[in-house]
Protein backbone atom coordinates (compact mmCIF):
# COMPACT_ATOMS: atom_id res chain seq x y z
CA UNK A 1 0.00 0.00 0.00
CA UNK A 2 1.58 3.52 -0.84
CA UNK A 3 0.52 6.54 0.53
CA UNK A 4 -1.45 7.51 -2.55
CA UNK A 5 -3.79 4.58 -2.36
CA UNK A 6 -7.04 5.14 0.12
CA UNK A 7 -6.95 2.86 3.19
CA UNK A 8 -9.75 0.83 3.54
CA UNK A 9 -11.40 0.27 6.68
CA UNK A 10 -12.87 -3.02 8.26
CA UNK A 11 -14.95 -4.16 11.54
CA UNK A 12 -14.03 -6.62 13.70
CA UNK A 13 -16.86 -8.77 13.88
CA UNK A 14 -16.55 -11.16 16.61
CA UNK A 15 -18.49 -8.96 19.15
CA UNK A 16 -20.12 -6.72 16.40
CA UNK A 17 -23.99 -6.92 17.49
CA UNK A 18 -26.44 -4.19 16.34
CA UNK A 19 -29.32 -3.22 17.72
CA UNK A 20 -32.56 -0.40 17.36
CA UNK A 21 -31.30 2.47 19.11
CA UNK A 22 -33.34 2.95 21.99
CA UNK A 23 -34.65 0.12 22.25
CA UNK A 24 -34.06 -1.32 25.73
CA UNK A 25 -35.12 -4.89 25.12
CA UNK A 26 -33.14 -5.07 21.30
CA UNK A 27 -30.08 -4.29 23.96
CA UNK A 28 -30.79 -7.21 26.65
CA UNK A 29 -31.18 -9.84 23.26
CA UNK A 30 -27.87 -8.12 21.74
CA UNK A 31 -25.72 -8.73 25.05
CA UNK A 32 -27.98 -12.56 24.61
CA UNK A 33 -26.26 -12.83 21.23
CA UNK A 34 -22.85 -12.71 22.73
CA UNK A 35 -23.44 -15.16 25.55
CA UNK A 36 -21.87 -18.35 22.98
CA UNK A 37 -18.92 -16.23 23.09
CA UNK A 38 -18.75 -15.93 26.91
CA UNK A 39 -19.71 -19.62 26.86
CA UNK A 40 -16.50 -20.48 24.94
CA UNK A 41 -14.17 -18.81 27.18
CA UNK A 42 -15.68 -20.19 30.48
CA UNK A 43 -14.25 -23.40 28.95
CA UNK A 44 -11.34 -22.41 27.90
CA UNK A 45 -10.38 -21.22 31.28
CA UNK A 46 -12.33 -24.44 33.34
CA UNK A 47 -9.94 -26.34 30.62
CA UNK A 48 -6.79 -24.64 31.61
CA UNK A 49 -7.30 -24.43 35.24
CA UNK A 50 -9.14 -27.88 36.05
CA UNK A 51 -7.95 -29.71 33.09
CA UNK A 52 -11.20 -32.40 33.13
CA UNK A 53 -12.02 -34.64 30.93
CA UNK A 54 -15.45 -34.56 30.81
CA UNK A 55 -15.12 -30.89 30.60
CA UNK A 56 -12.57 -31.28 27.24
CA UNK A 57 -15.15 -33.56 25.77
CA UNK A 58 -17.52 -31.17 26.05
CA UNK A 59 -15.96 -28.28 24.18
CA UNK A 60 -14.45 -30.43 21.86
CA UNK A 61 -17.95 -31.45 20.99
CA UNK A 62 -18.70 -27.42 20.66
CA UNK A 63 -15.93 -27.51 18.15
CA UNK A 64 -16.94 -30.03 16.03
CA UNK A 65 -20.70 -28.75 16.32
CA UNK A 66 -19.47 -25.32 14.92
CA UNK A 67 -17.40 -27.10 12.22
CA UNK A 68 -20.52 -29.07 11.07
CA UNK A 69 -22.42 -25.80 10.83
CA UNK A 70 -19.62 -23.69 9.28
CA UNK A 71 -19.70 -26.93 6.76
CA UNK A 72 -23.53 -26.36 6.22
CA UNK A 73 -23.54 -22.80 5.68
CA UNK A 74 -21.00 -23.05 2.90
CA UNK A 75 -23.24 -25.83 1.11
CA UNK A 76 -26.84 -24.85 1.10
CA UNK A 77 -25.65 -21.44 0.37
CA UNK A 78 -29.22 -19.98 2.18
CA UNK A 79 -28.85 -15.87 2.69
CA UNK A 80 -29.14 -14.45 5.58
CA UNK A 81 -33.13 -11.69 5.85
CA UNK A 82 -32.52 -8.61 3.38
CA UNK A 83 -34.29 -6.62 5.96
CA UNK A 84 -31.63 -4.28 6.78
CA UNK A 85 -27.73 -3.87 5.75
CA UNK A 86 -25.48 -6.59 7.86
CA UNK A 87 -22.54 -6.30 9.03
CA UNK A 88 -21.41 -9.65 9.71
CA UNK A 89 -18.19 -12.04 8.60
CA UNK A 90 -19.90 -14.82 7.25
CA UNK A 91 -23.20 -14.06 4.55
CA UNK A 92 -25.06 -16.89 4.91
CA UNK A 93 -27.23 -17.81 7.74
CA UNK A 94 -28.83 -21.89 7.37
CA UNK A 95 -28.23 -23.27 9.85
CA UNK A 96 -27.90 -20.41 12.83
CA UNK A 97 -24.81 -20.74 14.29
CA UNK A 98 -25.83 -18.94 17.42
CA UNK A 99 -29.10 -21.44 17.44
CA UNK A 100 -26.82 -24.26 17.08
CA UNK A 101 -23.99 -23.03 19.45
CA UNK A 102 -26.69 -22.61 22.33
CA UNK A 103 -28.43 -25.61 21.89
CA UNK A 104 -26.30 -28.01 21.53
CA UNK A 105 -24.56 -26.61 25.24
CA UNK A 106 -28.31 -26.58 26.88
CA UNK A 107 -29.26 -30.58 25.78
CA UNK A 108 -25.16 -31.36 26.07
CA UNK A 109 -25.48 -29.72 29.52
CA UNK A 110 -28.72 -31.06 30.65
CA UNK A 111 -27.91 -34.78 29.81
CA UNK A 112 -24.79 -34.56 31.83
CA UNK A 113 -26.81 -33.00 34.94
CA UNK A 114 -29.74 -35.79 34.48
CA UNK A 115 -27.37 -39.17 33.90
CA UNK A 116 -23.78 -37.64 34.62
CA UNK A 117 -25.28 -36.00 38.77
CA UNK A 118 -26.79 -39.44 40.32
CA UNK A 119 -24.82 -38.97 43.87
CA UNK A 120 -27.87 -38.12 45.59
CA UNK A 121 -32.03 -38.10 45.54
CA UNK A 122 -32.38 -35.56 48.21
CA UNK A 123 -35.10 -32.67 47.79
CA UNK A 124 -32.20 -30.07 47.29
CA UNK A 125 -29.72 -32.08 44.69
CA UNK A 126 -33.41 -32.59 42.49
CA UNK A 127 -34.27 -28.68 43.12
CA UNK A 128 -30.97 -28.09 42.06
CA UNK A 129 -30.98 -29.85 38.54
CA UNK A 130 -34.28 -28.80 37.72
CA UNK A 131 -32.96 -24.84 38.42
CA UNK A 132 -30.06 -25.94 35.90
CA UNK A 133 -32.21 -27.55 33.42
CA UNK A 134 -34.75 -24.68 33.31
CA UNK A 135 -32.09 -21.88 33.17
CA UNK A 136 -30.26 -23.55 30.50
CA UNK A 137 -33.73 -23.51 28.36
CA UNK A 138 -34.20 -20.19 29.22
CA UNK A 139 -30.90 -19.11 28.42
CA UNK A 140 -31.34 -21.47 24.81
CA UNK A 141 -34.58 -19.11 24.02
CA UNK A 142 -33.26 -16.23 24.43
CA UNK A 143 -30.29 -16.72 22.69
CA UNK A 144 -32.13 -17.93 19.87
CA UNK A 145 -35.07 -15.14 19.64
CA UNK A 146 -32.25 -12.93 20.15
CA UNK A 147 -31.33 -14.10 16.44
CA UNK A 148 -34.46 -13.16 14.90
CA UNK A 149 -35.54 -9.83 16.93
CA UNK A 150 -32.10 -8.14 16.08
CA UNK A 151 -33.12 -9.64 11.98
CA UNK A 152 -29.88 -11.34 11.80
CA UNK A 153 -31.27 -14.66 10.73
CA UNK A 154 -35.07 -15.94 9.95
CA UNK A 155 -36.97 -17.74 12.03
CA UNK A 156 -36.68 -21.42 9.37
CA UNK A 157 -32.70 -20.60 9.94
CA UNK A 158 -32.78 -20.13 13.80
CA UNK A 159 -35.30 -23.80 14.08
CA UNK A 160 -32.86 -25.67 12.22
CA UNK A 161 -30.03 -24.57 14.03
CA UNK A 162 -31.55 -25.25 17.65
CA UNK A 163 -32.45 -28.80 15.85
CA UNK A 164 -28.80 -29.26 14.51
CA UNK A 165 -27.23 -28.32 17.61
CA UNK A 166 -29.09 -30.49 19.89
CA UNK A 167 -29.24 -33.41 18.10
CA UNK A 168 -25.51 -33.24 17.58
CA UNK A 169 -25.64 -32.71 21.39
CA UNK A 170 -27.07 -35.77 21.90
CA UNK A 171 -25.04 -38.00 19.79
CA UNK A 172 -22.17 -36.40 21.29
CA UNK A 173 -23.29 -37.16 24.93
CA UNK A 174 -24.08 -40.53 23.98
CA UNK A 175 -20.49 -41.45 22.37
CA UNK A 176 -18.87 -39.88 24.78
CA UNK A 177 -20.95 -41.28 27.85
CA UNK A 178 -21.14 -45.16 26.53
CA UNK A 179 -18.04 -45.58 24.18
CA UNK A 180 -15.36 -42.89 25.19
CA UNK A 181 -15.78 -43.07 29.17
CA UNK A 182 -14.30 -46.13 30.03
CA UNK A 183 -10.91 -44.64 27.94
CA UNK A 184 -10.62 -41.99 30.30
CA UNK A 185 -8.46 -43.56 32.62
CA UNK A 186 -6.07 -44.89 30.14
CA UNK A 187 -5.42 -41.75 28.80
CA UNK A 188 -5.32 -40.00 32.11
CA UNK A 189 -2.72 -42.23 33.12
CA UNK A 190 -0.68 -42.48 29.94
CA UNK A 191 2.81 -39.97 29.77
CA UNK A 192 0.76 -37.26 27.82
CA UNK A 193 -2.04 -37.24 30.13
CA UNK A 194 0.27 -36.83 33.30
CA UNK A 195 2.03 -34.31 31.77
CA UNK A 196 -0.69 -32.21 31.12
CA UNK A 197 -1.92 -32.90 34.70
CA UNK A 198 -5.19 -34.72 33.11
CA UNK A 199 -8.05 -35.74 35.48
CA UNK A 200 -11.03 -38.44 35.43
CA UNK A 201 -13.97 -38.00 37.58
CA UNK A 202 -16.38 -40.40 36.47
CA UNK A 203 -16.08 -42.54 39.31
CA UNK A 204 -17.05 -40.05 41.72
CA UNK A 205 -20.83 -38.97 41.80
CA UNK A 206 -20.59 -35.63 43.42
CA UNK A 207 -17.46 -33.33 42.22
CA UNK A 208 -18.20 -30.83 44.43
CA UNK A 209 -18.24 -32.32 47.33
CA UNK A 210 -15.70 -34.55 46.73
CA UNK A 211 -13.40 -31.47 46.10
CA UNK A 212 -14.73 -29.38 49.23
CA UNK A 213 -14.37 -32.17 51.55
CA UNK A 214 -11.07 -33.34 50.38
CA UNK A 215 -9.74 -29.30 50.44
CA UNK A 216 -10.87 -28.82 53.73
CA UNK A 217 -9.45 -31.96 54.84
CA UNK A 218 -6.42 -31.18 53.49
CA UNK A 219 -6.37 -27.64 54.76
CA UNK A 220 -7.13 -28.92 58.63
CA UNK A 221 -3.50 -31.27 58.55
CA UNK A 222 -1.55 -28.91 57.20
CA UNK A 223 -2.73 -26.37 59.60
CA UNK A 224 -2.30 -29.41 62.57
CA UNK A 225 0.82 -29.81 60.99
CA UNK A 226 1.82 -25.99 61.26
CA UNK A 227 0.16 -25.67 64.83
CA UNK A 228 2.65 -28.36 66.09
CA UNK A 229 5.46 -27.10 64.20
CA UNK A 230 5.32 -23.87 66.06
CA UNK A 231 4.76 -25.36 69.42
CA UNK A 232 8.35 -26.96 68.82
Amino acid sequence: MTDSEPVEWTTLTLTHVEYPQGDLLGMLFAWSSLLPIFIGWSFLTLILFRREMHTIMYFLGIIGSEATNFIIKHFVKDPRPITRHLTVGVKYGWPSSHAQFIWFFVAYLNCFVHMRCQGSRSLIHNLWKCLVSISSLVVGMSVSYSRVYLQYHTLNQVMWGSVFGAVLALIWFAITHYILTPFFPVFVHSKLGEFFMIRDSSLIPNVLWFEYSVSRQESRNRSRKMSITKSQ
